[in-house]
């Protein structure tokens, strides 16, 4: 009985160490080296790849599409050529080629002209994982890829790689655990110089679809280019990425609109612990309000973990705040948190995500809470919802309550003053453009040539 004990044990041991071992595999697929099945021959008609781009280091291993630098651009022309990947994917003779390329996308067929005329070309700046697919006896064949920097690609409006532009493989998101992945170098895919498995990057969708890509220039790192989503360079419009900006007064935000609003001055959203829901409470932010930072550079968000009030601003967060062209609104809550009265009444309209966000997060999380301790005032029936937890609310203050879910009977007219909601639309849509940084604003490059990316 103890010999078979033993055995068993053994067995179970040996087991689960290879189940904590199972990794997946992963392609390496360098740059310029051709595909063994592509969609598209590889001969360089189709687009080249920038073979000297040695991969940057990573601030996290999962970026969002609209984050700042994400990806480079260059003025060199036909990096990737849309009107031709087009041509060959309406061409009859390639039709059931185009059909299990549209399967992939999740187009119809008929629909590929258009999906493509939305797609923008860009150089991928780090080592980015996707899944990618080959062409083998008339199907689209899945597997896992590890493209190396500097290969051209096409990207959707959410920021996604969607095609690698010099075989026209359709390309989808990795979906797998990047920490547990095992590259190969094989099929003349070597290891390139500067690849670091810790700084591999998986791409996530943007919160919200971009109308413009804030893209680095490879040839001139001081340099960025704005590019519309769907343009092919024609209208880049160039800014100067080593001007600073100011970090924003992030804390009351959810993590959509905090990310939106750092992507706006181009600044790079962060996350220590996997990429957070779109609606968490953040609660601060490393570096704080006012810290000034270079194009591209990360801020780390913290969000509300359980039993934390999501509208409580943390330690770190100083309170001066941010720099008038960061945050207008911020000056007049900075000691005692946003509130739901001040941003709301005075809403620059260029300010959208920054002015309204802290309505949105403080009615639901921090007034209920800080009410119940101090019912034993007389004025319980009127709660202070425009003073958060940090002050101790008196009788004289909350006259205008806006958020409270049992409004006063004696004053009517109090669910007027509730102006947070109508306003709480505006900050989502009234920039759409993600990913546009703060300094945008500079004369734009008519003259570059189509088909750069």
């Amino acid at each position: 009985m103890v010999r078979r004990l033993a055995v068993l044990l053994a067995a179970a041991v040996i087991l689960s160490g290879c189940t904590e071992q199972r990794l997946f595999a992963v392609r390496a697929v360098a740059a310029a080296v051709p595909s063994l099945a592509p969609f598209f021959e590889e001969d360089g008609s189709l687009g080249t790849d920038e073979t000297k781009l040695r991969p940057e280091q990573a601030h996290s291993g999962l970026q969002q599409g609209n984050t700042p630098g994400l990806y480079g651009g260059t003025q060199k022309p036909k990096v990737c050529d849309v009107d031709r990947l087009k041509d060959f994917l309406t061409d009859p003779r390639n039709r059931q080629k185009a059909r299990e390329w549209a399967r992939i996308v999740g187009i119809e067929p008929d629909r590929i002209e258009g999906y493509i005329d939305d797609l923008t070309p860009v150089l991928l700046r780090h080592d980015t994982l996707v899944k990618n697919h080959d062409y083998k006896k008339g199907k689209a064949v899945a597997f896992d890829a590890l493209l190396e920097a500097g290969i051209a690609v096409l990207v959707n409006d959410q920021g996604l790689p969607a095609v690698k532009c010099s075989c026209g493989n359709p390309l989808q998101s990795f979906d797998k655990d990047p920490e547990k992945i095992s590259v190969k170098f094989e099929d003349g895919n070597k290891k390139w110089d500067g690849y670091e498995k810790s700084d591999v990057v998986t791409v996530k969708p943007a919160p919200e679809p971009l109308e413009r890509i804030a893209l680095i220039d490879v040839d001139n790192p001081d340099q960025g280019i704005n590019r519309p989503v769907g343009s092919t360079g024609e209208n880049d419009e160039p800014f100067d990425a080593t001007k600073q900006h100011a970090v924003p007064r992030v804390a009351g935000m959810t993590f959509d609109q905090a990310s939106q609003r750092l992507s706006e001055l181009g600044l790079a959203a962060a996350f220590s612990d996997g990429l957070p829901p779109g609606d968490a409470a953040v609660t601060g932010s490393d570096p704080g309000p006012g810290t000034e930072l270079r194009f591209g550079e990360a801020v780390t968000l913290s969000v509300a973990d359980d039993g934390e009030e999501p509208g409580t601003p943390p330690k770190s967060d100083p309170s001066d705040g941010p720099t008038t062209d960061d945050d207008p609104t911020s000056d007049d809550p900075t000691s005692d948190g946003p509130t739901t009265d001040g941003p709301t009444t005075d809403e620059p309209a260029t300010s959208g995500p920054t002015t309204d966000d802290p309505t949105t997060d403080d009615p639901d999380t921090g007034d209920p809470d800080t009410g119940s301790p101090t019912s034993g005032e007389p004025t319980a029936d009127r709660p202070t919802t425009g003073e958060p937890t940090t002050i101790e609310p008196t009788t004289a203050v909350p006259t205008t309550p806006t958020t409270s879910s049992t409004p006063p009977t004696v004053e009517p007219t109090s669910a007027e003053p509730t102006s947070a909601e109508p306003t709480r639309s505006e900050p989502v849509t009234s920039e759409p453009a993600s990913s546009a940084p703060g300094s945008s604003g500079a004369p734009a490059s008519g003259e570059s040539a189509v088909g750069a990316a």
